[in-house]
């Protein structure tokens, strides 16, 4: 509403001195919308009666239209009836902002023409600001939606009366819409239920019936004028619903429960098999009440009988079947090989097809094939002999020599012959495999070959083994070397950092004093002389602290002071050091810090030498632009993030993992713009790692750079 009272304070003013609404005049408007069925009239009259009491000059009545799917014009009062009747706007339109209005359900002024389109929405009202208010009315404990009110021009006194007649209106239109649709729901409802097959119906908890469908009342609703037999059927079913009902409410559980249900058809008498479904609802309103669904089982019983009998002659034919497959089997799984069946006399009664090139001829078989054809059956004759001198023998296992009678090549076999014995324990035939063995020759002597290859392989595995195992040693013996040599380059970085540090602070010590005129005046020369040697002695001195700080940090020398301060408060100090950089490049400086920051506890020097390392580069890198310090909390992660961005020169990809080593910057030529060691982030990343942190880099060639620390608010570590 303040939004509504500071627009009204601005609005033009009006020609003419509006009536305020009296007690008695809102007391009439009440009465006659009490008697009014019709709610264009409604409407109507509620316009009416706003220009009348107030400075307004145009008026429209928005409403949802019966289907609920449009916001349309009903009446409007100074609005042509042609563009009340056009207003439409669809309810599927989600970000429509009348749709945020309805939903929302508080008022909103909209500014004039001239604004953007999604601020001022198209309305039949002329070019100024409008007042649109809600019309919701209650039924029950829902809020119902029903239209809007806009209004034109816009005054203190017309939004008070405009939300007054929202407030009295908004019963007329929902009340209508609302049991329209409850009408239109339940007749969809009828509807549904009675097309399901099924009986459906739903009871109170002492089994009265509240609702049921066709099929269910057929089962369990009687007529005065219907048989006496119909009558008792119809008793019965509710005699045995009544007591499975009675069972399920002793059991109150909201899962569904199933059994079965044997009621009486009361048109024909016969019983019909059911199943029952059953679930318990409740209502606030209404209170505990069971739905019931009834399916005809009976012809899944019939189908269900019909199948274990088709089931039954299915499996006595599978067995036949089986057996007829059994005595094929014999030839059919063993296809590949030759297969000869012959008879106690040693006739052959029975071969298959690789069988008929060994021991057949054709009409067309010359003189060599026949002869060939004969070797081979005197030689198998021969192979089936020996299994009648042993009897007690029921297979026997031997190698045969066959010829192929069409190439004459020779195949040697060996034959696996078994007896097949009659129900009275006498020879019947006698079945007789020939599997080839050319394949498996072949691989015997392949398999010689392989040995062979094999164990001479395995004596150059040996010797490669013998060398790996000296090279091993080397680099064992390097490794050691190699660890040596990296903790003598750190003594000797210390060693050689000190010895520096000894002249080059005497120095820097008599600099300032001849600074600060101890030894008499000094010229203008002497002085920016002076300077000089005093601005490189000061970087000469950061550079050996850098190098010194690596070699105590990977000696593992570097202690960890903790303590509690205000990140705010590190933050100043830093800004405060560099402020002469900062007035020298000329660059826009911001800081950004939240000021929900928690208490840091962590070592505060460590994280200053990070903030400041990363604010001077940022500041030696960005020739013109801007760079910025922000501050905030994470705390899903107890972490606090420190961002220092700047819109400098830019890392490239490439580059971005290299900067971070030991003397390393993204441009190592000798002809680098920027000077430095390449120490500065990498001494960052060390501390950061110390403090239980983290950097992390995005940045891109020429459009600058962001460099992120993620530390603990609280170190872990003392």
């Amino acid at each position: 509403m303040a939004q509504v009272t500071s627009l009204a304070a601005r609005a033009h003013g009006s020609g003419r001195k509006f009536v305020r609404a009296s007690a008695d005049a809102k007391l009439a408007l009440v009465e006659f919308l009490l008697g009014c069925e019709d709610i264009v009239e409604c409407a109507r009259r509620g316009a009416e009666w706003l220009a009348e009491h107030t400075d307004v000059e145009q008026v429209l009545c928005a409403a949802v239209n019966p289907d609920l799917t449009r916001l349309v014009g009903l009446v409007g009062y100074g609005v042509p009836a042609a563009r009340v009747k056009k207003f439409s706007v669809r309810l599927d339109a989600r970000d429509h902002p009348f749709l945020s209005l309805l939903a929302d359900g508080d008022p909103k002024v909209f500014p004039g023409n001239g604004a953007d389109p999604e601020e001022r929405p198209a309305t039949p009202l002329g070019n100024g600001p409008f007042l649109a208010v809600p019309l919701r009315g209650r039924v029950g404990k829902q809020q119902i939606p029903a239209g809007l009110l806009l209004v034109s021009p816009v005054t203190a006194d017309v939004a008070r009366e405009t939300r007054w007649l929202a407030q009295v209106l908004s019963h007329r239109l929902v009340r209508p819409r609302y049991y329209g649709r409850l009408a239109r729901d339940r007749s969809w409802l009828t509807t549904i239920i009675n097309a399901v097959p099924d009986a459906i119906l739903l009871t109170d908890a002492d089994g009265r019936m509240i609702l049921a469908n066709n099929r269910a009342e057929a089962l369990l609703a009687g007529r005065e004028d219907d048989s006496e037999g119909r009558q008792r059927a119809v008793a019965l079913n509710n005699m045995l619903f009544s007591s499975a009902l009675g069972e399920r409410t002793f059991r109150p559980e909201v899962t569904p429960e199933r059994r079965e249900l044997l009621l009486v058809d009361p048109a024909e008498g016969s019983d019909l098999p059911f199943e029952l479904l059953t679930t318990v609802v409740d209502d606030s309103r209404e209170g505990t009440g069971i739905v019931s669904v009834l399916r005809n089982v009976a012809d899944l019983r019939r189908a269900t009988e019909e199948l274990e009998e088709n089931y039954r002659r299915l499996r006595a034919a599978e067995v036949e079947v089986r057996a007829e497959r059994d005595r094929l089997d014999l030839i059919i799984d063993s296809v590949v090989d030759p297969i000869v069946v012959t008879d106690p006399t040693g006739n052959i009664v029975m071969m298959n097809v690789p069988a008929e090139r060994l021991f057949t001829a054709g009409p067309d078989a010359t003189a060599e094939e026949a002869a060939r054809v004969r070797a081979n059956d005197a030689n198998f004759t021969s192979f089936i002999s020996n299994l009648f001198f042993g009897m007690a023998d029921m297979r026997y296992r031997g190698g045969i020599s066959m010829v192929d009678a069409r190439t004459g090549a020779r195949v040697p076999v060996e034959a696996v012959s078994g007896k097949i014995m009659s129900e009275h324990g006498e020879v019947s035939a006698i079945v007789t495999i020939l599997h080839d063995q050319t394949e498996a020759l072949e691989k015997e002597r392949l398999y010689e070959a392989l040995k062979l290859a094999s164990q001479e392989l395995e004596e150059k595995v040996r010797q490669a083994t013998a060398e790996l195992v000296r090279q091993n040693e080397l680099l064992r013996r390097q490794a050691i070397e190699l660890e040596q040599a990296s903790a003598a380059k750190s003594l000797f970085l210390a060693n050689m950092s000190h010895e520096f540090r000894t002249p080059l602070n005497a120095i820097l010590g008599y600099t300032s004093i001849l600074l600060k005129g101890v030894a008499g005046p000094l010229s203008s020369m002497q002085r920016d002389n002076l300077a000089r040697v005093d601005s490189n002695g000061r970087h000469l001195l950061a550079i050996i602290n850098d190098i010194l700080d690596i070699s105590r940090i990977e000696a593992g020398r570097m202690p960890l002071h903790a303590s509690e301060f205000k990140l705010a408060d590190l933050i100043r100090e830093v800004m405060v050091e560099v402020e002469p950089l900062i007035a020298r490049a000329r660059l826009d400086l911001t800081t950004e810090i939240v000021a929900d920051l928690p208490v840091l506890r962590t070592d505060r020097a460590k994280l200053k030498q990070i903030v400041l390392n990363l604010l001077t580069n940022a500041l030696k890198f960005t020739p013109e632009g801007s760079v910025k310090v922000s501050a905030s909390h994470r705390p899903t992660t107890a972490q606090v993030a420190i961002e220092v961005a700047d819109s400098g020169i830019g890392i490239a990809e490439a580059d971005q993992a290299k900067i971070f080593e030991d003397f390393q910057q993204a441009d190592n030529s000798s002809t680098r713009t920027y000077g430095g060691a390449g120490l500065g982030l990498s001494i960052c990343r060390r501390l950061a790692t110390m403090l239980e942190g983290q950097i992390t880099l995005e940045s891109r060639l020429g459009r600058g750079s962001t460099f992120t620390v993620l530390i603990p608010a609280r170190v872990k570590r003392r």
